[in-house]
């Protein structure tokens, strides 16, 4: 038998979970330097992983059997609930691969970045903080990320879709960042509700998602997606028009609250607000990223008669998202709130690109959930470098940075332009493949869309405006640039940012083949150029 490479890096973050949380009160640093040992380990494992990766490969478990397609690779398939036709199946194809990729490389940025966030309050204070276990729940929660991007058994999907809910939670709730206007009283009340808000409005989308997967069954016989898209194509399995499309509603509602997609977006301002930048982080970079990831893997290659039904309404949503999380970006007084009002836009981007059923959108939108991934890494933890050294995440509470802190404004400005989309950064390639995509299919869709772009413009030029340049404020007068550990942890960052925006290409040859594996799963084509014939 092979070495199980996928099982092996999802079991090695749940182990280190295990191990650091056992690690002996007293001995904090050991546990720090655990957790950031086995995400390293981590990480070379999916570098193995995707160095093992064939995107033009053909093994035997392909998604639809036709010889075109790219199947799933590393794949691992043993019985586990053999009652119910629950397996235990594992595979990646290049969209998986990509995404298992991301994770991997971000969470020892997450970790170096929080290496002092869950010290010891001071004497009296009623909250500890377990240093111990937010490096565990870390782990946890890398574990569960990445069996959810390599899980191909809709059961075992679910369980820890959900599964991560709870680790996140605890993050939300139990380390909150300490920079607060309002006092520690208010400030744990806020937490409290972040956390909560953040577990009902997932257990909901879960809970009907949870439904759909039993109808799924009721009709399939099994919870495999490989065989489901199979007897799916070769015309042994046939949904009823009704029933495909309340299952695919089950499925895409709870991928929206992960996403999140307007109007199912509140809990996400609300947890990133009150969460640490590294778990701002872990949300918005690395957990939302299994929702737009279903809605590609499931949605689609399950139900791909009911997705092109609901498409003119989901783009319409995604529209609404990208013009709504950018407007209130440009009127927020929060760095934080800010970021995550303009990461709600950008999600509208990302599904989209997928729901565009184009091979250009989608290829962006799997790019843009790489490169989003960064460059908000990047702008969120420099921000949290910022909001720690002055204590406040109020934008009035700051002025004239960057004639104190150079390092820490250039880097800042970069994450900035980044989320902007500026040409030669990466998240413009992926934005200008959505846009393009969308605009081939539905062009009064993507020209509404562009003016996500003027509005990006405008509350990152203005937050850096307001934090950054003018007359030094007394309070960041002494504001200290970025040590040496914050620079390990941007600098990475922004080197990526540039590499992929001048050269994609890595990245694009990986996903574009199940890109277009996709695209037939759905039976679509991209729309031929209309070109005035030459007189």
């Amino acid at each position: 038998m092979s070495f199980p490479l996928l099982t092996a890096t999802a079991v090695l973050p749940a182990v280190g979970a295990v191990a650091t949380a056992a690690v002996p009160a007293a001995r904090r640093t050991a546990a720090k330097w655990l957790a950031l040992i086995v995400s390293l380990a981590t990480l070379a494992l999916a570098v193995t992983v995707l160095v093992r990766f064939d995107p033009d490969g053909a093994l035997p478990h392909s998604r639809t059997g036709s010889s075109g397609g790219t199947p799933f690779q590393l794949t691992e398939s043993h019985s586990w609930i053999a009652a119910f036709g629950v397996r235990y199946e594992l595979g990646v194809d290049g969209i998986g691969v990509a995404l298992v990729a991301l994770t991997a490389l971000l969470i020892p940025f997450v970790v170096l970045a929080g290496w002092n966030d869950a010290e010891p309050l001071e004497t009296g204070s009623r909250r500890w903080r377990p240093t111990q276990g937010f490096f565990a729940l870390i782990l946890a929660v890398e574990a569960m990320v990445i069996i959810s991007f390599e899980a191909t058994d809709v059961f075992l999907f679910y369980i820890f879709f959900e599964a991560m809910l709870i680790p996140m939670y605890f993050l939300i709730g139990g380390f909150g960042d300490r920079a607060h206007e309002h006092g520690e009283e208010t400030a744990s009340t806020q937490r409290s509700y972040a956390a909560v808000k953040f577990l009902l409005y997932n257990l909901a989308g879960g809970l009907i998602m949870l439904a759909a997967v039993i109808g799924l069954y009721v009709v399939a016989g099994n919870f495999s997606l490989a065989e489901i898209a199979q007897a799916r194509a070769d015309g042994s399995l046939h949904m009823a028009t009704s029933t495909e499309r309340w299952l695919f509603l089950g499925f895409f509602f709870a991928f929206a609250v992960k996403a999140p997609l307007w109007p199912l977006h509140t809990w996400l301002p609300n947890a990133m607000g009150e969460s640490t930048a590294p778990v701002a982080v872990l949300i918005t970079a690395v957990v939302d990223k299994v929702g737009t990831f279903a809605m590609l893997r499931f949605c689609l290659q399950l139900f791909p008669e009911a997705s092109k039904w609901a498409t003119p309404v989901i783009l319409v949503l995604a529209v609404i998202s990208i013009i709504y999380g950018a407007l209130l970006a440009v009127g927020q007084r929060d760095i934080k709130r800010l970021i995550a009002y303009a990461s709600i836009s950008h999600f509208g981007f990302i599904i989209m690109g997928i729901f565009a059923m184009t091979s250009q959108g989608q290829s962006g939108a799997t790019l843009y959930m790489v490169n989003h991934g960064i460059s908000t890494a990047a702008l969120l933890l420099v921000a949290g470098f910022l909001i720690s050294r002055r204590g406040s995440r109020l934008i009035a509470d700051y002025g004239g940075v960057q004639k104190v802190a150079p390092v820490l404004a250039g880097t800042f400005l970069i994450g900035g332009l980044a989320t902007l989309s500026l040409p030669g950064l990466a998240p413009f390639v992926s934005e200008f493949l959505v846009l393009v995509g969308t605009f081939t299919r539905h062009p009064a869709i993507g020209i509404i869309a562009t003016f996500g772009i003027v509005l990006a413009a405008l509350y990152t030029l203005v937050l850096y405006q307001r934090t950054m340049t003018g007359p030094v404020k007394p309070e960041v007068s002494a504001m200290p640039d970025l040590k040496v550990r914050e620079l390990v942890v941007v600098a990475p960052l922004i080197v990526l940012l540039i590499f992929l925006g001048v050269y994609p290409k890595p990245v694009t040859d990986i996903v574009n083949p199940a890109v277009k594996q996709t695209m037939s799963d759905v039976h679509k084509t991209d729309p031929k150029p209309e070109v005035e014939a030459a007189k």
